[in-house]
């Protein structure tokens, strides 16, 4: 499938395909210099796929994990990128999840003030949700993806094929954003994840249709000035269990968490239960106490509110502007 995200001269092919990765180059402009960035945490042979198939390919390795998503190793990828004399007309490719797409378009967006960038990614995580839409950022002081720019990519080639060598704990944590997007816009494909008796059959049928939701979104509201914002459904508290916890849950698991919270009653069992049943969490023993501080380092923080999306009923949401103090008690309520 090649889903077109309408962005005017923003705009960009996703490509779903399995058997992609071996392909790329008749998705992407690879006839350049081309630097590569990937983690230690992907197998070697994904970016060495996308090499053979440049002209003049550069592969720049990251350590792999969200404790590296910072200052110090974005500068890292740009000395790489100088290291390798890329031009205006060059570009890079990020091949893995979303701390390495995340990292190498923020360096795209940086480095002579833009440069193309290509999304190659390889987890559930970065397929459904953050390969596509151009946010871009790191980490800092602690506070997640507290610095970054929109800089969208030129071409997103997803390979379900990749996802056979994750362990199914990554899988999961990347199914909880397809469940996010689902809770808040599609009824029909929240059901087929709660009713789904074998997931990996269905997988490439819940990627493409969460991927049609988020270029929905997006091309609604590409820089998050409104609609756009139903995206975070979950992650105001779930950033903060990242921030706190440091790394021991995993980005879809601490969106997971903060799904509930921010859920009708009603909504939150059908949620809850979806949830347990791919072994998601759906608590913590981190206090409102331990939360509040990351809260209130929010980006959607403005003024004395924060914009928090709020789920009724499956398939609906709406955008709330709340006070810290309502965040703590939603907080307490689970």
């Amino acid at each position: 499938m090649i889903i077109r995200m309408e962005l005017g001269p923003d705009s960009y092919d996703i490509v779903v395909e399995r058997g992609a990765l071996k392909k790329a180059a008749g998705y992407m402009d690879l006839d350049r210099k081309v630097l590569i960035v990937t983690d230690d945490g992907v197998p070697a042979a994904y970016a060495e796929a996308i090499a053979s198939q440049c002209a003049d390919a550069h592969i720049y390795t990251l350590p792999q994990g969200e404790a590296n998503k910072n200052m110090d190793h974005l500068g890292d990828i740009l000395k790489a990128m100088l290291d390798a004399s890329l031009t205006r007309k060059d570009c890079v490719v990020a091949v893995g999840g979303g701390v390495v797409g995340d990292m190498t378009g923020f360096a795209a967006a940086c480095y002579m003030r833009g440069i193309d960038f290509y999304n190659v990614p390889t987890t559930l995580l970065s397929q459904v949700d953050s390969s596509i839409g151009g946010k871009t950022a790191v980490d800092f002081q602690g506070v997640k993806n507290i610095v970054g720019a929109f800089h969208q990519p030129k071409a997103v080639v997803i390979d379900p094929d990749t996802l056979g060598t994750l362990d199914r704990r990554q899988v999961m944590a990347g199914l909880a954003e397809a469940i996010k997007m689902a809770a808040t816009c599609d009824e029909d494909l929240f059901e087929k994840i709660e009713k789904s008796k074998d997931l990996n059959e269905d997988l490439e049928d819940i990627i493409c249709r969460a991927l049609l939701i988020k270029k929905y979104v997006v091309e609604q509201d590409p820089k998050e000035a409104g609609i756009r914002k139903i995206l975070n459904f979950g992650h105001t508290i779930g950033h903060a269990i990242e921030g706190f916890y440091k790394g021991e849950f995993l980005h879809g698991e601490c969106v997971a968490m903060g799904m509930l919270p921010m859920s009708s009653r009603e909504a939150g069992a059908r949620i809850q239960a979806v949830l347990e049943k791919y072994g998601l969490p759906v608590s913590c023993t981190a206090s409102a106490d331990d939360l509040m501080p990351y809260v209130l380092h929010d980006k959607k923080m403005q003024k004395k509110t924060i914009s928090v999306i709020y789920v009724p009923e499956i398939g609906d949401c709406k955008i709330v502007e709340v006070r810290p103090e309502q965040i703590r008690k939603y907080i307490e309520s689970r």
